[in-house]
């Protein structure tokens, strides 16, 4: 349903034109004493017209823990639970294996003497952020400082006390995982490369899928709003466009036969704010905009006076006085409940009649 209308389609939309005031038969002109009891100002905003899509709200991100060494699986959290840095993220031969926050894998033992490299730098890193940073210059280089910056690191977090981080005592993701299955059970034996369990990010997010037609107005950075199944509405940002793509099994000519199976792109938008009593992989409505223009003269929808053979007009206050100013329309934006005018003298700042409780 597209919800925001051009001029060519508001003569039709039965649910605009119910919201707007008829000017009163007779032609009178208002005097001092008809002064309106409501009125609302000339805005200088963005005016956008929207589209109406199904998403499915669910977390951001998409983790894989593999095992970087060989041992006996002994422990694994729940589902749903959310590993941070520093924290177990499963457990081997009875020690636990602590995730840290980085792009490359552990492939090796870290320790005194070892050649530079960036997985120091990331332990380093990881040290600091943990508190346990004094002394340690986040480089490549395995210093003493680093070394005792492990011990007191290993101390705390239950592990054997050696300032020697071995192959397998951490995994690096690039951000905390909330865990969603196992990939492996406890008692089995894991080998380097398995994957242990995966997991998503804890961010929420919406996934909808576009058709090529709507995508072209759609951004990275765009703002949208998502209708959530209780029936509130949250801010959420465009923050990655994927490719797009044709559905399975289904080719060119049966897409452009309008069989309903479209080539799309997947669209994943960041949620803004908390979201409380509201499960994952639940249906979401999502607000998109395919048209926007900035910067526009704007007043409230209910503002608008309909006129014969679709014209407008506002009624402009000045001071007790008021004046009839016939206006063209552009887009209509319903979700923040305003339509884009123009019109001789109107400028941003005067004040137009609306109904009572529409202010």
């Amino acid at each position: 349903m597209v919800t925001g209308v051009a001029l060519a389609g508001v003569a039709g939309a039965g649910a605009v034109v119910a919201l707007l005031q008829h000017r009163p038969s007779g032609g009178a002109q208002p005097t001092a004493a008809e002064a309106p009891a409501a009125t609302a100002p000339i805005v200088t905003t963005d005016v956008l017209r929207r589209q109406t899509v199904g998403g499915t709200l669910g977390r951001s991100g998409s983790y894989t823990v593999v095992a970087p060494a060989p041992g006996t699986l002994t422990w694994l959290p729940a589902t749903g639970t959310v590993v941070g840095r520093g924290k177990p993220a499963y457990e081997v031969d009875g020690t636990p294996v602590i995730l840290l926050f980085g792009e490359r894998p552990p492939w090796r033992a870290m320790q005194s003497g070892m050649a530079d490299g960036p997985d120091v730098q990331q332990l380093e890193d990881n040290l600091r952020a943990l508190g346990y940073g004094a002394g340690v210059t986040v480089d490549q280089h395995y210093t003493s400082a680093t070394y005792w910056a492990v011990r007191r690191w290993q101390k705390d977090s239950g592990l054997p006390v050696t300032g020697t981080v071995p192959l397998g005592q951490v995994v690096f993701l690039t951000g905390t995982v909330r865990v969603s299955g196992a990939d492996a059970k406890t008692g089995s034996p894991v080998e380097p490369g398995a994957s242990v369990e995966h997991g998503t990010g804890e961010q929420r997010a919406v996934t909808v899928q576009l058709t090529p037609n709507l995508l072209a107005g759609v951004h990275v950075g765009d703002g949208v709003v998502v209708r959530l199944p209780d029936g509130t509405s949250k801010p959420g940002t465009v923050t990655g466009i994927g490719a797009v793509s044709q559905p399975a099994g289904t080719g060119g000519a049966a897409a452009n036969a309008g069989s309903g199976s479209q080539a799309a792109a997947t669209v994943v938008i960041t949620m803004t704010g908390e979201i409380g009593g509201v499960l994952d992989e639940v249906p979401v409505q999502v607000w998109v905009t395919i048209q926007a223009h900035r910067r526009v003269l704007a007043v409230p929808i209910p503002a608008l006076r309909a006129l014969p053979e679709v014209q407008y007009e506002l009624l402009v206050a000045d001071g007790a006085q008021t004046r009839h100013v016939p206006v063209k329309v552009g887009l209509f934006d319903e979700v923040t409940g305003v339509v884009e005018v123009s019109g001789d003298g109107l400028a941003a700042g005067q004040r137009v009649a609306v109904p009572p409780g529409t202010a």
